[in-house]
């Protein structure tokens, strides 16, 4: 690290803290003493979401959280336990092993997010998600959900 003083390429590092994002780092120069903080955060990869039709554009966390802010309409359920949720999902596409990812899977990780957050928000993504055709398709999302209690 390049002392912003002197310009002296060694330093101590004197105290190091994470904050949201990153790693917030008090550094003291070798040469000069004078203390200066560095901020170190991890490099992520950009995540592609390959859609139905083939077509790829990058992962959208505020496309997500509109959709689930849409199935929790009138519930209960806050903005927080939203925005957690979405860190979640965001986390486990990060860790799928490639960079591309269909979109189908990030449905499914959304629908079994809802599921234990709100039962009522997981059947009104999932009759959107899934394309309900009729009232039979929708009672059979529902009987599996009874059925798991």
């Amino acid at each position: 690290m390049r002392c912003p003083y002197c310009g002296f390429t060694e330093s101590k590092v004197i105290d190091s803290r994470p904050t949201e994002d990153n790693i917030r780092r008090r550094r003291e120069c070798m040469s000069c003493g004078k203390r200066f903080t560095t901020y170190e955060s991890v490099e992520r990869m950009p995540i592609v979401v390959v859609k139905k039709d083939g077509s790829r554009q990058a992962f959208d966390r505020v496309k997500i959280i509109n959709s689930m802010l849409h199935a929790c309409e009138k519930r209960t359920v806050g903005l927080s336990e939203i925005e957690a949720v979405v860190s979640e999902i965001e986390q486990e596409a990060q860790n799928y092993p490639e960079r591309e990812i269909p979109s189908s899977y990030i449905g499914e990780l959304v629908m079994r997010h809802l599921k234990q957050l709100d039962e009522v928000a997981y059947v009104r993504f999932a009759s959107v998600y899934r394309q309900f055709k009729d009232i039979n398709t929708f009672m059979e999302e529902l009987n599996k959900l009874l059925m798991e209690k």
